[in-house]
């Protein structure tokens, strides 16, 4: 093959759109409705054409067109104020963390987020869905705070697939090739001006991966790269498709992500004091975090794991453990023997690093079990999504109550200036202020919401719902235009479909059986006299993906494109191709009315009703994710009331049954409710309520605040601690609980004395005397915590835990040591306690750490 010398060629741009670059090369564009408009100001067909990628279109448009805007005085003078503005952004200290947190925290506080997948923006295609548009959203709003952190992901060649249907309604799909030098990215480099590249060893060979950089606002975001020409083929592939391959290939990509982002975070110098494991795949940063630390100290992997374990946080977005990667031993041990001898373990005690139980050989390696074993702490998405992550963690924690099992949650959010319209924004600007945007966690910020005119709130929402029609026709039409002449009759019928002034429902989301796409297709008769009524019309716009091999995702798809081709419902109803952020933002600032109907309790938050929200849509859904807590009846429609069922069969009649109900009676009634002037006043009204209610609790801007202070911040004060001094009290509490485990064995309650005695009667008011008589077994009382557990008993006798009261150490008898405590009594009935010991020291997050427990 002839030699190819490569250069990357950049448009010529007159010197007066110089800044044109730079405005392109940050993604604050991609939530910048000003920016967006220079752009396309610029050439509007061109703008749609390149999927609204500014570098690509500044590599297109015509040299002509460029001289012209360089002459036009209007244009120039935007794009001063438009570049001005992004500069303000960047260099502002008037920030979240700088007013409330930069001089409380070290200087060296950075927080690495790590993520499979990252959705900020249509043109740079590495996301698949609700998981990469929240890792996005997250660094949006991490900049909008001005939080130090840095994003790590990996850069598809490839990226998650484009899909069509065929004539029947089966998805197919293809992967077209991006192209790296046309979109908003730019290769890092080394001092000596050359692209940055380090190198992870696969079955024995060395892999070098670039480093590219996609500035994010002020979040700059790394992406890994292995399509290198030095690179094997199969190496280039690692970083082809997101999700694709097997088993094998999803591990040499996590490898990549976690070992191969670390050491790209090295080599930039930028050295983490928090690393946030988005989802299990990316446990492997937790594991070359402590190869680092034993480099950089000579210490042992033990000490090296518990400060990097320190300064982790682990969040599974995962509602059952089937949904997490699981790796052969001997896969394993193919890539991962010498590995293990850098980390100072046998190949044996490292994959007990990712079982449940260590020593059974018959389980396989568990990516969230390694997370969680190096992360201490650990959080689901949602309040309902925890108790679901509690119980799958329960086996790791034998003798604690599922309710103390360590992992708590953090709801998931959205990021409102990236969905809310541009009508919407501006309305929300003109009566809220621009705080609505960069301050809208707050819930004061909302109550002005009252103050806009129920008539322009209404005209905001007709218009977009008119733009969603005429998307959905062009959409349509582009679809059709594969199959059909421009004069069949199928596709001249395309540029009516849908009614601009019906009551909009929209279905977005990834199509897995449990997300029940086809709920609302059980009682077809029912389903066709609501789209169908003349005087209050109903239609619904359907879009998303089903994982290439999950087929019978693709046969709900199937069945909703072919009961949209029936006569009496065809323009009522459609499936949108190939959803995206463009195919979503348009749905969620033009529908009416959100569903969502997954089987509870699988939806561990779900997001795409919170965009809605900002764009005044109201929600109808099951009980689950993040509408368990979110729901409140002037806000929106339960579907059910958060029952849960054995028989997925009698769930699936039932909620359909109330989702008719709820669609007939209550929701098609009130939109068409209208008055003289066609506002329907008591719609406005639950939307206004829904707005303000709930936009300040779901979006990222609340999310990543709760993170950094329930868990960044206290997380790198304890990792700088635990570091300090090499590493010395790290050391200290390696022994310290090695002292534990090897004795507790041997720990025991020997003796519990109540006065009164038990089984008598007390007064509310009265105290209960507890003393305690234990044998520590050569530990001492500051080692340990001991406990009542107390509160009620039910008619089986079985406690409700109500309270845990801590017993105070009050001296010894012999090998005994004697706890006492007066509790008092606050409330009647039958109540009870247990008395239990835990393992306590300072510097431990127990019971993460060390789950020991003790009953009596």
């Amino acid at each position: 093959m002839p030699k190819i010398r490569a250069f990357h060629i950049v448009p010529a741009l007159p010197e007066p759109l110089q800044k044109l670059r730079t405005l392109a090369y940050n993604l604050r564009w991609a939530w910048d409705h000003e920016t967006i408009e220079l752009f396309r100001s610029l050439d509007r067909n061109l703008w749609e054409q390149c999927e609204h990628n500014p570098v690509r279109m500044l590599s297109l448009i015509s040299q002509e067109r460029l001289t012209e805007a360089a002459a036009d005085d209007a244009f120039l003078a935007e794009v001063d104020h438009v570049h001005y503005s992004l500069q303000t952004y960047l260099t502002t200290t008037n920030t979240w963390y700088r007013r409330q947190w930069a001089d409380k925290l070290p200087p060296e506080t950075c927080i690495a987020y790590f993520c499979m997948e990252f959705g900020l923006t249509e043109c740079l295609p590495i996301y698949s869905g609700g998981l990469g548009v929240l890792a996005g959203d997250h660094l949006k709003s991490a900049s909008d705070l001005g939080l130090p952190l840095v994003g790590v992901g990996l850069l598809y060649q490839q990226g998650y697939f484009k899909q069509t249907l065929s004539p029947d309604g089966w998805q197919q799909e293809t992967y077209p090739e991006n192209d790296f030098y046309s979109m908003p990215l730019q290769a890092v480099l080394n001092e000596k001006g050359e692209p940055l590249k380090v190198c992870l060893d696969l079955l024995g060979r060395q892999v070098s991966i670039c480093v590219w950089r996609a500035q994010v606002g002020r979040v700059p975001l790394f992406l890994l790269d292995t399509n290198l020409p030095e690179n094997r083929p199969e190496d280039q592939d690692i970083t082809d498709q997101l999700y694709g391959g097997d088993a094998e290939m999803r591990l040499r990509q996590e490898m990549v992500l976690g070992i191969g982002g670390m050491r790209a975070l090295r080599a930039l110098k930028i050295r983490p004091t928090v690393c946030h494991l988005n989802e299990g795949h990316a446990a492997f940063t937790a594991l070359e975090r402590a190869r680092e630390l034993r480099e950089e100290t000579g210490c042992d992997y033990a000490t090296a794991r518990e400060v990097a374990a320190a300064g982790s946080l682990f969040t599974t977005h995962t509602p059952v453990p089937a949904g997490f990667d699981v790796f052969s031993a001997d896969l394993m041990n193919r890539y991962f023997a010498a590995y293990a001898q850098q980390l100072g373990l046998s190949f044996d005690e490292l994959m007990g690093l990712g079982r449940v139980n260590p020593w059974d050989q018959s389980e396989q390696f568990n990516m969230a079990v390694l997370a969680v074993r190096h992360a201490h702490q650990v959080n689901g998405v949602s309040q309902l999504h925890a108790r679901v992550t509690r119980r799958m963690m329960q086996a790791g924690y034998p003798g604690f109550p599922e309710e103390e099992v360590p992992a708590s949650y953090v709801t998931n959010g959205v990021h409102l200036r990236s969905f809310a319209s541009m009508e919407m924004a501006e309305l929300l600007d003109k009566y809220l202020g621009g705080r609505w945007s960069y301050d809208g966690h707050h819930e004061g910020v909302w109550e002005r919401i009252e103050e806009i005119p129920d008539e322009l709130l209404w005209r905001v929402k007709e218009t977009r719902r008119e733009k969603l029609v005429r998307f959905a026709r062009a959409r349509l039409r582009a679809q059709l235009e594969r199959r059909y002449f421009r004069d069949d009759p199928e596709f001249r019928a395309a540029a009516e479909v849908l009614d601009p002034h019906a009551l909009t429902i929209g279905f977005a989301r990834r199509f897995a059986p449990y997300k029940r796409a086809t709920l609302l297709l059980t009682d077809l008769d029912r389903l066709i006299r609501l789209l169908t009524n003349p005087q209050r019309p109903v239609q619904i716009l359907f879009a998303g993906k089903a994982h290439p091999r999950e087929d019978a995702g693709k046969e709900l798809i199937r069945q909703i494109v072919q009961f949209s081709k029936r006569p009496e419902v065809r323009g009522r109803i459609l499936f949108l191709e190939d959803y995206d952020l463009n195919v979503s933002r348009y749905m969620v600032q033009g529908c009416d009315v959100w569903l969502n109907t997954p089987r509870r309790p699988m939806e561990a938050s779900g997001t795409s009703g919170m965009k809605a929200l900002v764009n005044g849509g109201l929600h109808v859904s099951v009980l689950d994710g993040w509408w368990a807590e979110g729901y409140d009846p002037r806000a929106g429609w339960a579907i059910g009331r958060g029952e849960e069922y054995s028989d997925p069969q009698e769930q699936d009649r039932i909620e359909a049954t109330a989702l008719y109900n709820l669609l007939e009676n209550e929701v098609v009634p009130l939109f068409y409710d209208r008055g003289m002037d066609g506002v329907p006043r008591a719609w406005v009204a639950r939307v206004k309520y829904s707005m303000r209610t709930l936009c300040p609790r779901f979006n990222t801007h609340r999310m990543v605040s709760e993170y950094a202070t329930r868990y960044y911040f206290p997380a790198t004060l304890r990792c700088l601690k635990l570091r300090a001094n090499n590493l010395e009290r790290a050391r200290t509490l390696v022994d310290w609980k090695q002292r534990v485990r090897s004795l507790w064995p041997q720990v025991r309650i020997q003796e519990v004395i109540t006065s009164p005695e038990e089984g008598a009667t007390l007064q509310v008011g009265d105290k209960l005397k507890i003393t305690v008589k234990a044998f520590l077994a050569g530990l001492t009382p500051e080692d340990v915590r001991v406990q009542a557990y107390s509160g009620s008993l039910d008619a089986d006798r079985r406690l409700k835990a109500e309270s845990i009261v801590d017993i105070p150490f009050t001296g010894q008898e012999g090998e005994l040591f004697c706890f006492q405590v007066e509790m008092p009594c606050s409330a009647s009935g039958l109540r009870g306690f247990s008395v239990r010991i835990l393992p306590a020291h300072p510097d431990a997050q127990l019971p993460a750490e060390l789950p020991l427990i003790c009953w009596e």
